[in-house]
């Protein structure tokens, strides 16, 4: 079952802007950490971005200085701001929350993502 769903994505030049949002279907859970991922050219999704529970980010090398991944809390959701986009960050866009509850231990949920494409 979808746990959180994105929005945001579209059709853009390149050196254009985007924002991604991510949040919880049914607001069932909070998002303490989470990431942004693409779903790259294998079966192996593509790290782009992460934040932890303490707010610390880190960024693939391919989109630092140019995305930045944020957690609204008072909204429970993630977003990505993605500036200066490239035709190369054309692909299909996903979130992933960490479920915490009580006596289980945490566990990711992705969304069903949202298509990027930059035209050059």
């Amino acid at each position: 079952q979808v746990q959180v769903a994105e929005s945001g994505g579209g059709l853009v030049q390149a050196g254009g802007s985007l924002r991604l949002s991510c949040a919880v279907v049914g607001n069932d859970f909070s998002i303490n950490s989470g990431g942004w991922y693409r779903q790259g050219p294998g079966n192996q999704r593509e790290w782009v971005a992460s934040i932890t529970s303490g707010g610390a980010t880190a960024y693939a090398d391919s989109v630092k200085g140019r995305f930045t991944i944020s957690r609204d809390t008072a909204k429970n959701t993630l977003s990505l701001q993605m500036n200066n986009l490239k035709p190369e960050d054309t692909d299909v866009y996903f979130c992933k929350a960490v479920r915490i509850r009580l006596g289980r231990p945490p566990y990711d949920v992705w969304g069903q993502g949202t298509q990027v494409t930059v035209s050059s």
